[in-house]
Parts: C-alpha cells; structure tokens; sequence
C-alpha cells in the first residue's frame, strides 16, 4: 500500500516487569487511498475495540509493557495469521477482511482488495507489528526468564453473525487450556467471576491468533485473551461514546485480572 512508511503502526512503553498488555483492535488509521475505496457505512468502523487503548492504559500496573495498534483492522486485522486458515468453525473475519462482523460489504464495488494489495498489508502493517510483539515477549522473556501476556479486546454484545444473544461480560480465552499454565488461568478466571460481572472461560472466544501463537508455557510465555462486551463501558452505537461511571467499574475488575497477572510466579 505505501502509505504506512511515515506514520507509526503501534505505541508502544517497555515496562520493567513480566507483564504485557497487547490491544491489536482499538486503532482508527486509515490511510486515504484506502478510505476511499470504502463504503460510506464501513467508515464508521464498527468493529473497532473501541477505547481499550484507553482501558489499557489506565489499568496497566507500575512496571508492565503495552503495545496498541494505530491502524484500523480493516487495514490488516493483526489477531489473524498470516495464511489466513480460519480459527474458529463458525463465521468470522478475515486477515484482510472485505466484510464486518454482520457480513456487510466494507468496500465499493470493485474495490476489493487484489492479491497484491493484500500481500503489500501484510509486509507493511501485520508484519511489523507481529516484530515488534515478538521483540518485547523476547525482551520482557530475557529480562525475566518469562513473560506473561494479556491481549485485550472488545466487541459489540450483540452480533448474531457471530454468537446467540448477549455475549457475557467478559470472556477470558485460553486456547482451552494450552496458551497458559493452568493455574494462571484458574486465578484469572476467579478474579473475573469475583467481580460481579459475568465471566466465561474458553467460550466462544478461546483466544485469537496473538494468544494462541504467543501462549507456549513450555517456553515460558503465558498468554491470556481478555474479550470484553461493550456495553460495560459504551454506547454500542455511533460515534461510540466512552461512558466513564461505567467504565469505572469495568476497569476494576480489569485491575483485578491484571493484578493476578503481575503477582503470579511460574512453578
């Protein structure tokens, strides 16, 4: 695309302790060749993780690392891997995805991306961000003898393309079992239910691309997903307005899984 070369692709702070916060999904940036090529509708851009930037950075601990992306997902959704093979059965998106969470067309027609133009996304945008990622678990892993990695998302809590009815509160993926060590994840998950707001395990988000690549306990780096419905700390409509007194309470049980998260000690 040629359009990424002058603007940089994530913020990133590099803490001093094991943990890691990673939010992929909250950025906005398009670049205008590609706004173009958008419908009107799509450029609302409402399958963003609105604000977990925000989130992240008011909840992060004294000491911990966060990476957040600045480009959209319709950009190149960098919680897909690079081939592109499908993570969940049912329906989703896709690594350069053409529709949203509904099954809307997001481009004008003939407007689609080529193969060319895919590959080009890959090298500039998903590419980058997976070396800078990749650096600070190896960095964090070095200084540490481990990492401990959170990835945060949201998403609207009803999408029925996706999932039946209201999606629960907040669901903590584990790639069932195999991105963390399993008493990490077993204090993660009480510090959720404890918080009053309902908490599912391994649900219909087990954890994307980013948790289950990252997540290898046998190499000393523990991944969590932590996948959030909106209407927690939002309004589910546009333009997506931030709602502080709801937000304060998200953010304490987000505190809570963090704190877990900092404390914990591999055996």
């Amino acid at each position: 695309m040629g359009n990424f070369g002058d603007i940089p692709l994530f913020d990133r702070s590099c803490g001093t302790t094991p943990l890691l916060l990673n939010v992929p999904h909250a950025g906005t940036f398009l670049p205008d060749t590609l706004r173009a090529r958008l419908r009107p509708e799509a450029l609302d851009l409402c399958d963003t993780d609105w604000h977990m930037d925000r989130i992240a950075r008011d909840i992060l601990p004294e000491g911990a690392s966060l990476l957040c992306a600045k480009p959209s997902r319709y950009v190149a959704d960098l919680n897909r891997p690079a081939d592109d093979l499908p993570l969940y059965a049912g329906a989703t998106t896709g690594l350069i995805s053409t529709i949203d969470f509904d099954g809307n067309p997001l481009y004008l027609p003939g407007q689609e991306p080529n193969e060319a133009d895919r590959q080009a996304r890959i090298d500039e945008v998903w590419t980058p961000y997976h070396a800078a990622l990749a650096g600070e678990i190896e960095r964090i892993r070095a200084a540490h003898g481990y990492c401990l990695l959170l990835d945060v998302h949201s998403i609207r809590s009803h999408v029925p393309r996706l999932f039946d009815g209201r999606l629960p509160d907040l669901n903590l993926g584990t790639n069932s079992g195999a991105s963390a060590a399993q008493d990490l994840s077993d204090a993660a998950f009480e510090a959720l239910r404890a918080s009053g707001f309902s908490a599912v395990r391994d649900g219909r988000f087990k954890g994307g691309f980013i948790t289950r690549h990252y997540g290898q306990p046998s190499e000393n780096v523990h991944a969590l997903q932590i996948e959030i419905a909106q209407d927690n700390y939002m309004l589910e409509q546009s333009p997506w307005t931030y709602v502080p007194e709801k937000a304060d309470r998200l953010k304490q049980a987000l505190s809570a899984l963090v704190a877990v998260m900092a404390a914990y000690r591999p055996q």
